[in-house]
């Protein structure tokens, strides 16, 4: 007589080919799902850095603003010497946008660089004039409407 013990030792135990397959796409899944979410919320947080950076520049230059009447103009805000001696509580950190420069740019704003435009055109707190307004823009990632932060004497 023949055991049912030596029957189940003979057989063959594992996963098929099938199950494998789909806990294999299961998988894949979910990590989609966790880097989408994860890219999304990286975004959103240099959006945040962005603005933070636009509002310090734009707070410093009404400073500026206030014990000079005038606005730096953009070579000015490009100037680390004149940043140091001028607006003291903005870092070089602050006017590098997230994977960017460390310069303002005038015209042309992307997600890597600021935008800071001062007004009249073309003055320069010299010979071409006082700057009595600005714009500064920053390009988001999660929106397609800029953040933008302007200031005047008016």
């Amino acid at each position: 007589m023949i055991s049912l013990k030596n029957k189940r030792i003979n057989k063959q135990q594992g996963f098929t080919i099938v199950e494998l397959l789909i806990v294999i796409v299961v998988i894949g899944i979910l990590a989609a799902i966790v880097i989408t979410t994860f890219a999304g919320v990286q975004k959103k947080a240099r959006d945040s850095d962005r603005k933070s950076d636009a509002s310090s520049m734009s707070k410093q230059a009404e400073v500026y603003f206030g014990e000079n009447s005038k606005y730096p103009s953009l070579a000015n805000f490009n100037d680390a010497a004149f940043r140091t001696a001028n607006l003291k509580g903005l870092s070089d950190s602050a006017i590098t946008a997230p994977g960017g420069t460390a310069a303002l740019v005038g015209s042309g704003a992307a997600i890597n660089n600021y935008q800071y435009v001062a007004t009249p055109a073309g003055c320069d707190n010299g010979a071409a004039g006082d700057c009595s307004g600005f714009t500064l823009t920053a390009t988001l990632e999660s929106s397609t409407t800029p953040f933008v932060v302007t200031g005047s004497n008016n």
